[in-house]
Formats: structure tokens, sequence, C-alpha cells
């Protein structure tokens, strides 16, 4: 249980610093140097590995190590050619079966995303909007379409951490997306509210095209 518990807070401080930027794609995960930094053993560190890799944050290559998932275009694309459509069927479903309850709790993500872009913190940003849909996700009332959308979403938080990071004026428009899309949630209006959420992957998707055109990093 302790080695558990030790991964995990490895793994949460790597994703920390992949989603911040202060670890950047294509940089090497040294075993060694994060073991001695944290003053842990190895055996915590690999299985954090091991959950970074699973979540679509690392790639081991054979006989080089660990390193941070490099940006791939092409890969986005995909992933977000299955993400558009599924957002609509998430947005209607959950509009028809979200509780008050549930409602209450996304309110409070809200309130939480505003006060993270009022200080311009992009890596809490960024934690909550997953957890924003993640939870629109949850009250749809269909476990298999919410397991199924938990696995493509992992795929893009280096995707999304990117995007704030690299122009960070967007979380802004992000949060005014987000609300709009919860009235029409919480009015169960099924109809805006997939088209919304449809219309909100579709612009994520053009933020993050625009990001990956420029080179990172550039002035």
């Amino acid at each position: 249980m302790r080695t558990k518990s030790l991964a995990n807070v490895v793994y949460e401080e790597l994703e920390r610093k992949i989603i911040a930027g202060e670890v950047l794609p294509g940089d090497a995960l040294r075993e060694v140097s994060i073991a001695s930094d944290m003053e842990i053993s190895r055996g915590p560190v690999r299985e954090a590995f091991r959950i970074l890799e699973e979540r679509g944050l690392v790639v081991f290559e054979k006989n080089c190590g660990v390193y941070v998932r490099r940006l791939d275009g092409e890969q986005a694309a995909q992933i977000y050619q299955v993400r558009i459509p599924l957002e609509k069927l998430v947005g209607q479903l959950s509009a028809k079966n979200i509780s008050s309850a549930a409602g209450v709790q996304i309110r409070k993500l809200l309130d939480c995303m505003q006060d993270a872009v009022t200080q311009g913190d992009v890596f809490t940003y960024a934690g909550l909007n997953l957890a924003f849909h993640d939870s629109l996700a949850l009250h749809t009332g269909n476990p298999i379409l919410y397991e199924t959308y938990r696995k493509l979403v992992t795929q893009l938080r280096i995707f999304r951490g990117h995007t704030f990071r690299y122009k960070p004026e967007t979380i802004g428009v992000s949060l005014n997306e987000h609300t709009k899309i919860f009235e029409a949630v919480a009015a169960h209006d099924e109809t805006s509210a997939g088209e919304l959420l449809q219309a909100h992957a579709q612009d994520s998707f053009r933020r993050l095209c625009a990001t990956l055109v420029d080179p990172v990093g550039s002035d």
C-alpha cells in the first residue's frame, strides 16, 4: 500500500510538471534522478511511469528510456474525430439525466474555474477543465459511454495542457464556452447542450492546431 501510495504521489507530480510545461514533449524522464530528488526508492517511480504510459503522457522507447510524449498533430486529429461526435451525445444525455445535486457540484467546478482564470493559473484550470467534462460524461446515465469517454480523454491531457500553456488567454474563452454548456445542461435543453459541446470540441481542436502550427517556444 505504501509503495502504491508513493507511486501515486510521483505520478501526480510528474503529471503536474508535464501539463505545466516544466517538462516538455520529448524530454527524458530519468528514474534514478527522480527517485533521488524525491528521496524514495526507484520502485514507485517505475510504477508512476507505467501509470503515465497508460494515460498517454509518456512513451517507453526500447533501450533508450522513458520520454514525455511528443505532440503529434495527426494523432490528435484522429482522437478529435472520435471525440467531437461523442461530445454531442454526452451533452444530450447529461442534459436529459443530470440531477439537481450534480448540477450544484458542476456549478462549484465552474466557480473554481473562474478563480483559476482570474489568477491566470493554467495548470489548475487544465485540471478543472478535465473534471468538468468528466462530470458531464458521468451523469449521462450511460456507464459504457462514460468509460469510453474517459479512455479517450486521458489521451488528450497533454494536448490540452499544451494549448492552455502556449496560449494562456484561451482559458478565458474556454470558461465562457463551459458556462454556456452548463446552462444548457442545467436547463435540460438536450439539443442546445449537444450542439454546444460539439462546437466546443471543434473549437478546442482548432485552438490546438493553431499552437501546433506555430513553433513551440517562439516569441
